[in-house]
């Protein structure tokens, strides 16, 4: 698959004043966003649960949770998203929960983020009535 990065903003939820913009890669095998604890911490990013991990090299972790508005270049919104406090100097990996939440599947051959219809409900969220 081919691998490219996305420049991000990502801001606080509660106060857009604080942010910062960094190139991450985009990652469909992760479930959560994954930013250095030092940048969440920079913008007063608050954890509110903790996720067992398991990273590439199959050891398991655990790591705090919280919570972010992303803005991804040359996609619409500025959308709440669950990123997970890496160690600093890692790597800024924009995961699936991230890609879902903004409506989008990757393209790894055009190297982009395409728009998804989403399914909402299937037969019960339709207006077909039972019986």
């Amino acid at each position: 698959m081919g691998m490219f990065k996305k420049k991000i903003k990502v801001s606080n939820s509660t106060d857009s004043q604080q942010f910062f913009e960094e190139e991450f890669w985009v990652d469909t095998g992760a479930l959560y966003s994954f930013v250095p604890e030092d940048y969440l911490e920079r913008i007063k990013v608050v954890p509110v649960a903790k996720r067992n991990l398991i990273p590439a090299d199959g050891r398991q972790d655990t790591r705090l949770l919280g919570f972010c508005n992303f803005q991804i270049e040359s996609l619409e919104g500025n959308i709440p998203c669950p990123v997970i406090f890496g160690p600093k100097n890692s790597l800024f990996l924009l995961g699936a929960t991230a890609l879902e939440n903004f409506g989008v599947d990757v393209d790894p051959v055009q190297k982009k983020l395409k728009p998804i219809l989403s399914v909402i409900g299937g037969f019960l969220g339709s207006n077909n009535k039972l019986g």
